[in-house]
């Protein structure tokens, strides 16, 4: 195979977790074309090998009092959590619906930690109701509102404050920490906070989340931010004479999507934070405190790959289009659309042509588009690929973690796509492709709806 064919970024790639050979695409020792004949296309592929290459760095960069929580919003997909869950970590959920998916994959309630901002009273209710672990609170009316809970349900709740530090560490990809948001508890207003909590029945204060940053690939970045984090926490113990269980330091450990961006240094992660922990995190006055970390993006990220095939192809005046089966109702983030200013192209290939020629005579510069009726749904954007036909197969690497979860699946009701779990040699169907008939499974008929109340009791016990 020639290296030359293949695009530097979506090269790295495949050169870290993946193999080729005879020109296709291998995952896990499954090639790429027997998948998407097997299950038809579009659809995600996921990587178990990759997710526990990725695990075990961020395993060994960890100091030994630092567990995992599994950030659910990345990939809620239940084979992944069941993966997560017997590797002994946690999950962290952001609504009801979340909690569910944990709950049904197994994970026991008390490893379960809920954070993210708006959580109804119902949700808080459903939660509280079956034994959460944590609470991660997001204001002062969350805090009330908990506590009401708790006394109409006679439980009570153990609550740790996401925090909004003072000031942040810059390098992350989506600044967070430092400014107004409605997410967390502004730092300087934490002690009223955490007084009101303290002086109500039913509420345990138990800790602090950190909110600061996502998709950070420095590691000085990271271990400033934790720096902080412990900073706040000793002069909380102090004030408060209170011993913590819970030291959150969030997520936001990224991964290299573009060209330009540099893998996250895990060796000097770890070097850093043994350093912090033996500086201050072994403080006596945290004594007993469980440090954690909620990573998504990292550890499944580069696992997932979308396929796609070329089902026609078409020049306009002087440009050529790949028109693929997919598009960003399945996965926004390639498309551009969700949070980049500027459109850049994720890793991409044509994966059943991979020993092809590019920067040749053979190779071209195209425009990689979906099926949807919008100028938005381009997946990749003036990108050098060999020359393609009709029937190849477009890979987007990188589609482990806000792909299929973060896109907007019933646009124009095309069908769902479905996810491939392969493991050591073995794929198998982790959730079904979607039906045309799911568009109507929950919809009433405008008669049958007329005299009923909407958003109320009524939808609830319905569902």
């Amino acid at each position: 195979m020639t290296q030359a064919a293949i695009a530097p970024h979506a090269m790295k790639i495949i050169n870290r977790h993946f193999k080729v050979a005879a020109r296709e695409l291998q995952i896990d020792g499954v090639g790429i074309e027997s998948i998407a004949e097997k299950y038809g296309t579009p659809l995600f592929v996921y990587s178990s090998k990759v997710i526990d290459d990725q695990w075990n760095r961020l395993r060994a960069a960890l100091p030994r009092e630092f567990s995992i929580c599994y950030s659910v919003k990345a990939n809620p997909n239940q084979a992944i959590l069941r993966h997560f869950l017997g590797k002994g970590a946690g999950l962290e959920i952001a609504s009801g619906g979340e909690f569910l998916q944990a709950t049904n994959a197994g994970c026991p309630p008390e490893r379960i930690l809920f954070a993210g901002p708006g959580k109804s009273d119902e949700e808080l209710e459903f939660v509280l109701e079956r034994g959460i672990g944590e609470i991660h609170i997001e204001s002062v009316n969350e805090v009330q509102r908990t506590a009401t809970i708790c006394k109409k349900l006679n439980r009570s709740a153990s609550l740790a404050i996401r925090v909004n530090p003072s000031s942040e560490a810059a390098g992350g990809a989506m600044r967070m920490g430092g400014r107004a948001a409605a997410f967390g508890i502004d730092e300087e207003k934490l002690d009223q906070v955490i007084d009101l909590m303290l002086s109500l029945p039913k509420i345990e204060f138990n800790g602090i989340h950190l909110f600061t940053g996502t998709q950070i690939l420095d590691a000085n970045v990271l271990i400033a931010q934790y720096r902080k984090g412990l900073e706040i926490a000793l002069r909380i113990r102090r004030r408060t004479k209170k011993l913590l269980h819970t030291i959150d330091f969030g997520g936001g450990l990224g991964i290299p999507h573009f060209a330009h961006e540099q893998e996250l240094d895990t060796d000097a992660l770890n070097i850093g934070l043994e350093k912090l922990m033996q500086e201050t995190g072994r403080d006596p006055l945290l004594k007993n405190a469980h440090f954690l970390v909620e990573p998504g993006r990292y550890l499944v990220g580069e696992a997932g790959v979308y396929i796609a095939r070329v089902v026609d192809i078409k020049v306009s005046r002087e440009k050529k289009f790949l028109i693929v089966d997919g598009g960003m109702h399945h996965h926004l983030a390639a498309s551009g659309n969700l949070g980049q200013t500027i459109k850049r192209n994720y890793p991409v290939a044509i994966v059943n042509r991979l020993g092809g020629p590019a920067n040749t005579p053979d190779g071209e510069r195209v425009e990689v588009v979906g099926p949807l009726c919008t100028p938005l749904d381009v997946l990749a954007r003036d990108i050098e690929l060999p020359r393609a036909e009709v029937g190849d197969l477009i890979g987007i690497f990188q589609s482990g973690a806000y792909a299929r979860a973060a896109s907007p699946l019933g646009f124009l009701s095309h069908r769902a796509p479905p996810e491939i779990w392969v493991d050591d040699g073995r794929d198998r169907l982790v959730r079904r492709r979607g039906t045309y008939a799911d568009y109507l499974a929950d919809q009433i008929s405008s008669d049958a709806s007329a005299n009923e109340p909407s958003n109320t009791s009524a939808d609830r016990a319905a569902s």
